[in-house]
């Protein structure tokens, strides 16, 4: 470690500090240098490194959402944006940062990203962002928030800029999921965050999803206590008759049209004998998937909310679908509170829910399905795997979505 004095005026005195630039290392790699400043008296180096972060943050402000991402900025040696430790108060506690999380927090995501840098080819989506010059900072928050006030671990927003794009970072999300000093947990976890900046990022016109037409008014929905009062054989017969008026299980994007398939168990993939084979074979095993939701005891005793939500109207697809450019394995999008439409002869009020399988997927650890897929792709677990993978991704995000308005596809949107 190289060290030189500096000289700083810090209120009425002048002070002496250390500017030191030193190599440093993960896991036995060397993996950049970093500059450290520290005062005499032995305060935390991170504390004071900031570099001015200007009034960028302001001039691009999210579209979506406001964030301040004024404060101390710090390099990621060989990237294209820096580190932002926000000033902002944390919305969540009330409270200014605590010094100690500030300073563990750069640090770890500084190491992340150098780590990351050096391995890019390794993290495809962070490379083709790179490549690309998508992201303008990232920005450290004590606690990070949607404008509806949900807290998140990670936010991508959109700037004003288009094609560009922040990634905002909740400080108190690093520490209670273990992250901090942890750059070899967090790095997988942050790299696939990158979808969502090349989505957020991506202002190109977007096809639209028309719902198909359905035959709304005779749909034999049930209210929930019907619902429970039904044998499993009984639920089954409902679901044949909504099948037949406004429940679809086929792929209404066709993205599935002439592409290969997996048998069930197999890693790899088969090509389809006609161009609508794949579709037709995904067609039956969502079908299969729904009847066993509806007529098993376990899933009306572990994901009551996944049955009703089948047989109630809530549901208006569930299918498999090709989409390369998310990572995602699977998907729930819920239509806005202003575009619900009147289902049933008592015309009941439905937000429309489509759950999506992204075909060519596997599961990640953090996926509260992961451990019912046995590391598979999407498109090769069984009904019986997929039954249980679709009932807990109804169970945990239908009525979430539905009350918080959540807009269909919005992660396809360009900004206004």
């Amino acid at each position: 470690m190289n060290c030189s004095p500096v000289w700083m005026r810090k209120g009425a005195t002048d002070s002496r500090h250390w500017k030191c630039t030193a190599s440093y290392s993960w896991r036995g790699r060397r993996v950049g240098r970093i500059v450290i400043a520290a005062w005499l008296t032995g305060a935390t180096p991170w504390a004071v490194l900031p570099a001015t972060a200007g009034h960028q943050g302001h001039e691009h402000a999210p579209s979506n959402a406001v964030h301040d991402t004024t404060g101390s900025a710090y390099p990621v040696p060989g990237a294209p944006f820096q580190v932002v430790l926000s000033k902002k108060e944390s919305s969540g506690s009330g409270g200014m940062w605590d010094q100690a999380l500030a300073d563990a927090s750069v640090q770890t995501v500084v190491e992340t990203f150098t780590f990351m840098l050096e391995h890019r080819m390794d993290y495809p989506r962070f490379d083709e962002s790179l490549k690309k010059n998508l992201l303008e900072q990232v920005v450290i928050e004590p606690a990070v928030f949607n404008e509806e006030g949900k807290e998140f671990p990670f936010l991508v927003t959109r700037t004003k800029v288009p094609g560009r794009v922040k990634l905002l970072i909740s400080g108190s999300s690093l520490k209670s999921k273990g992250y901090l000093h942890h750059p070899d947990r967090l790095a997988p976890v942050l790299a696939r965050e990158f979808q969502w900046v090349i989505s957020k990022a991506d202002t190109a016109p977007k096809p639209k999803t028309f719902l198909a037409e359905r035959a709304l008014t005779q749909a034999p929905i049930r209210s929930d206590q019907e619902i429970l009062a039904m044998s499993g054989d009984e639920r089954v017969r409902l679901l044949q008759q909504l099948f037949e008026t406004y429940l679809k299980t086929v792929d209404e994007q066709k993205s599935l049209e002439g592409q290969p398939f997996y048998e069930v168990g197999a890693t790899t993939l088969a090509q389809p004998a006609q161009p609508d084979s794949t579709i037709k074979l995904y067609d039956i095993r969502i079908r299969e998937a729904l009847q066993k939701i509806v007529r098993e005891p376990y899933f009306a005793e572990r994901t009551p909310q996944a049955v009703r939500s089948l047989l109630n109207g809530k549901i208006w697809n569930v299918a498999f679908a090709k989409i390369d450019q998310r990572d995602w394995a699977t998907r729930t999008r819920v239509v806005p509170e202003d575009k619900a439409v009147l289902v049933g002869a008592a015309e009941r009020r439905i937000q429309p829910a489509t759950v999506l399988v992204n075909l060519h997927r596997s599961a990640q650890p953090d996926d509260p399905f992961y451990g019912e897929t046995k590391g598979l792709p999407m498109g090769a677990l069984s009904p019986d795997q997929l039954a249980r993978v679709i009932a807990l991704e109804i169970q945990q995000n239908v009525v979430e979505k539905s009350m918080t308005g959540h807009v269909a596809q919005d992660a396809l949107t360009a900004p206004k």
